[in-house]
């Protein structure tokens, strides 16, 4: 099955072309948020130096949520164009069950964090054994120290990957995380792919129509309006 697969939800752009769960080439670019100017150019390249087109993709995934409101949308929106028309399926993954992927076959305690802002995190843990990947709770949006308690609790030894890092190192004090090499630390496009084939393997059948982002919270601009108004009452 040849898998095209890309994730605009953080600072990092990638897009990835695999067969199965095996990359055939991929492109990473960190170069801010430019992902509207960049993602497309990206996939024309993977296509261009493997010489396969978007005719010859069967599986069409990316990562839809959470992370940045308009990383999300331009991710879902650039995969939906991609596979308009082409009555192909398209699958939608969690960025942070997508990173955590990248880690296998790693065995331990996974826990991806992304930049929420004022202090939180989006964040969801997974057991990883025997090259599988376990989810131990939903993708959430919780303050870091919420998190350094949960994982004081736990009491093992964790992974600790994503852009949300520093924001959760800042918080977890003398809580320390297993190393991790760096080119794992963020997202890639494999890991998209790899999720979106776990996802049909076990039955998944959705359709770019059917993609919708998510997203945890309400945007900025939301959250200010609504305060707003609750200022004034």
């Amino acid at each position: 099955m040849l898998i095209l697969a890309l994730d605009s939800t953080a600072v990092v752009a990638t897009v990835a072309l695999c067969r199965d769960d095996q990359p055939l080439a991929s492109f990473t670019l960190k170069n801010g948020n430019t992902h509207s100017e960049t993602l497309l150019p990206m996939a024309k390249a993977l296509f261009d130096v493997t010489g396969y087109t978007a005719d010859d993709v069967d599986l069409f995934a990316c990562s839809e949520g959470p992370g940045s409101f308009t990383g999300v949308r331009i991710g879902a929106a650039t995969i939906k164009g991609l596979a308009f028309g082409k009555q192909k399926t398209v699958i939608g993954v969690s960025s942070l069950e997508a990173m955590a992927r990248n880690l296998l076959p790693a065995n331990g305690l996974i826990c991806p964090v992304m930049n929420a802002r004022r202090g939180q995190v989006y964040n969801a843990l997974f057991l990883a054994k025997d090259n599988c990947l376990t989810r131990l709770c939903p993708d959430r949006a919780l303050a870091a120290t919420e998190l350094y308690d949960e994982l004081l609790a736990r009491g093992e030894p964790f992974y600790l990957i994503g852009d949300g890092c520093e924001v959760a190192k800042a918080a977890f004090g003398d809580l320390t995380s297993l190393p991790v090499p760096a080119l794992l630390t963020e997202q890639n496009a494999v890991g998209v792919a790899r999720a979106a084939l776990a996802l049909f393997e076990s039955g998944v059948r959705t359709t770019d129509q059917e993609l919708s982002p998510t997203y945890l919270r309400l945007p900025q601009a939301e959250r200010e309006r609504l305060a707003k108004e609750q200022a004034l009452k």
